[in-house]
């Protein structure tokens, strides 16, 4: 009987254990790299790939990117308890040790490469190699603790996906892989910035010098309209450069369209900061993920219409 009655609470720590493992790879942040992939692959097809090559490749980036995120808990869990946004993840409230979260995270890595290479082409699989390095190594243990700069070296792994996603389809690079990869590195700045403005207490208590901590909200202002613009301009190169590859009016009506939305979205940012009215950044947080999903969105519809 005592057997009996102990298994609900086996199977809720059993279930407790497996959400903690889950929630070290960051799902929230691969749902919004795998968003870029899936039109990188369209554009490289000029079509639908084979739906077996999209599953392959999709799996193979979530693992991926979910081994690079374990790394990044792994390396940042002295940074992570003391930032009200980060206390709760795993390894700072005890959920997992950090021995299992390393070896987690090299398993992940394993799985992820030798999928890749199996199922795709060695380029995709050594650019996803070197996509987890970068972002657990350089930028987690590097860029991020000593530079103002962090953000912009860590869009290097943001964009990978791109890249990983066309390299997969062709087992090569191409300009419309490189100005889309352009299009997601510019992105992020204004993204991630937006975030780091609202928890900048968070970063300054863990002295990660992020820009918004060791620069004036003016300064970190100007310059994510100066990223915005940037965004939009290298969106709009797409349509010449990939015109050859599916891209045509739709992807570039929605691209001046939700361009203008992001602009506008920013430049309200750097009034509300000039007036010193309430910021509210996550505003531009959340405009610049619909902007990305919806650009993405009107590559693959442009492609395969």
């Amino acid at each position: 009987m005592t057997a009996i009655a102990e298994r609900p609470l086996v199977r809720a720590r059993t279930l407790s254990t497996v959400r903690a493992y889950v929630a070290l790879t960051k799902p929230r942040i691969i749902e919004l790299l795998l968003v870029t992939t899936l039109p990188a692959m369209l554009l490289a097809a000029g079509g639908w790939p084979s739906t077996g090559l999209v599953l392959a490749t999709l799996v193979g980036g979530t693992l991926a990117a979910g081994a690079a995120n374990v790394f990044n808990c792994y390396a940042d869990r002295d940074i992570d308890v003391l930032m009200h946004r980060t206390r709760n993840r795993p390894l700072p409230t005890g959920a997992l040790t950090p021995g299992a979260a390393l070896v987690f995270g090299i398993v992940l890595t394993v799985v992820s490469i030798t999928l890749l290479a199996l199922t795709t082409t060695p380029l995709a699989a050594t650019l996803a190699a070197a996509a987890i390095f970068y972002y657990s190594v350089l930028y987690t243990m590097v860029f991020k603790r000593h530079t103002r700069r962090s953000t912009e070296f860590g869009g290097v792994p943001g964009a990978a996906p791109v890249l990983i996603g066309w390299a997969a389809v062709t087992g090569s690079l191409a300009w419309p892989a490189v100005v889309f990869f352009g299009v997601v590195f510019c992105w992020q700045m204004p993204h991630f910035w937006a975030l780091a403005m609202r928890f900048r207490d968070d970063y300054a208590r863990a002295e990660v010098p992020m820009l918004p901590v060791v620069t004036s909200a003016v300064s970190v202002g100007r310059q994510s309209v100066a990223w915005a613009w940037a965004t939009v301009a290298v969106s709009l190169l797409l349509w010449p450069v990939a015109a050859g590859y599916g891209i045509g009016w739709i992807y570039t009506a929605a691209a001046v369209a939700l361009g203008g939305w992001f602009l506008v979205e920013a430049h309200r940012l750097l009034r509300r900061i000039h007036r010193d009215a309430e910021t509210r950044p996550m505003r531009l947080f959340h405009v610049s993920i619909y902007y990305m999903a919806a650009l993405s969105l009107a590559i693959v519809v442009d492609v395969l219409l």
